[in-house]
């Protein structure tokens, strides 16, 4: 099993994600509505991956990247954001994200694609239980 937190300010976004996780037997997702929030539970050590999205208030997803980078927090971490950007992929990907993603498009096939890319990052990471 596969322990996901996902972050988003965006609660309907956090509830649809859920939902479309269901059918991902092998991936339990939780839930943080900010950065802030998803540090703490970060801190624990229990999960297998983070997916972010990038605005969110107070503090964006590359920020958040960086800084759970430096309290030595080395999960794999998704970008998963609504803006195409190749100067933002870029940077997410030097600061250590292990994959960036763009939000939009059929769910089904972006939560497929999203659950891949999750199973590839624990995987190379040897978090895959």
């Amino acid at each position: 099993m596969t322990k996901v937190l996902l972050v988003d300010d965006d609660p309907f976004f956090l509830r649809i994600s859920e939902d479309f996780f269901k059918p991902y037997r092998d991936i339990k997702v939780e839930t943080a509505g900010s950065p802030f929030e998803a540090i703490p539970k970060l801190q624990t050590g229990c999960y297998d991956a983070v997916v972010s999205d990038y605005e969110m208030p107070g503090m964006n997803g590359i920020t958040f990247l960086k800084k759970i980078r430096e309290q030595s927090i080395n999960v794999p971490f998704i970008l998963f954001t609504g803006r195409d950007n190749k100067d933002l992929m870029f940077e997410a990907m030097e600061n250590g994200a292990s994959a960036y993603l763009r939000k939009g498009g059929d769910p089904e096939i972006q939560f497929s694609t999203l659950s891949r890319q999750i199973e590839e990052a624990t995987r190379e990471k040897g978090g895959m239980n």
